[in-house]
């Protein structure tokens, strides 16, 4: 017992002297490859935006940032792996809307966004747009609606999964018109303009990364936009509140930045810091215009404090609408 006592009491003075020897073991961050998971399948908004800024990260960090397509389940497949993976900044997320601020209100996710990820940045607000074939018997809005309001069911619309962004995005807006209208998710938002496009869904709702293309060549036409402020990326489309839409109706998407809960404060400062300085110069900022983002980066703080107005926001309206996945 003696001597027991005598190693407790000598440990303390022992730690300090480890400690050098253990920092210098340890290279400065980032010392290796690292990658950006991307919860969706290529060519849907997050994925663009992800890879974009993960090219920034390359050229700024001097280590290969490579970007992971890891789809499913809505987005909760991706973003549980960068949630369960070490806090050590070699793992980003590239975080959207749907698993972050919309699948935790209407199921039971596999993390907890608040206790298991850490915003690092938002880089601005995106609209979605509502979409029909040329064809589609309606060309404008109010014909729209009547159509679904004289055959309730009749017509189908697509999304991304249960519970994504594009799911709660359509439903909201026909609870808010008083439609219904039967829903078919597919495993991302590419299957399901896939869809649109071949007559297996009469309707959409996505975003312009993913269909203005389309939209500008005439492959599908825009009734209206999700935002009740005009875009002046887009300024063709009109808000869909404008055109004799529900008038409370103001969603826009959201995309950014997060990492593992845990990670070092100095790495989330520095990844902030390089996306803050990247969007303010024109190139990259173009990149995202390209794509109708309404650039306006936010930091950890001003992020976090932008996904609790969310949850306040559509918490209620959620629960109200009944709306829960499967």
């Amino acid at each position: 017992m003696p001597r027991r006592r005598h190693l407790l009491r000598a440990m303390p003075a022992l730690l300090p002297l480890a400690r050098p020897a253990l920092a210098q073991t340890e290279p400065p961050w980032p010392s290796r490859q690292m990658r950006m998971i991307i919860p969706w399948p290529p060519g849907q908004s997050t994925d663009v935006q992800g890879r974009l800024v993960a090219q920034l990260f390359t050229e700024k960090l001097g280590q290969i940032v490579v970007p992971e397509n890891r789809p499913g389940a809505g987005g909760q497949i991706g973003t549980n792996m960068v949630a369960k993976a070490p806090p050590d900044g070699y793992t980003l997320l590239a975080a959207s809307i749907g698993p972050i601020s919309f699948s935790p209100l209407v199921q039971r996710t596999p993390y907890d966004v608040e206790r298991e990820l850490a915003p690092v940045a938002s880089y601005g607000l995106t609209p979605f747009m509502l979409l029909v074939k040329p064809e589609f018997p309606a060309t404008d809005l109010a014909a729209f609606l009547r159509l679904l309001h004289d055959a309730p069911d009749k017509y189908s619309y697509g999304s991304s999964g249960v519970g994504g962004a594009q799911h709660l995005v359509t439903a909201l807006f026909l609870a808010k018109a008083g439609l219904q209208a039967l829903h078919i998710p597919f495993q991302g938002s590419a299957p399901a303009v896939a869809a649109l496009l071949g007559g297996n869904v009469d309707f959409g709702f996505d975003t312009p990364a993913a269909a203005l293309r389309l939209v500008r060549e005439g492959k599908l036409r825009a009734l209206g936009l999700t935002t009740a402020t005009p875009s002046r990326l887009m300024p063709e489309i009109p808000p869909l509140a404008a055109v004799g839409g529900p008038r409370d109706y103001d969603i826009g998407g959201w995309n950014g930045l997060m990492v593992p809960a845990g990670t070092p404060q100095p790495i989330i400062e520095r990844l902030w810091t390089e996306v803050r300085d990247g969007l303010a110069r024109p190139a990259l900022r173009q990149h995202f215009e390209t794509i109708a983002v309404e650039v306006g980066p936010r930091g950890p703080t001003e992020f976090l404090d932008q996904l609790r107005q969310l949850w306040g926001l559509f918490g209620p309206l959620i629960s109200q609408l009944g709306i829960r996945a499967e």
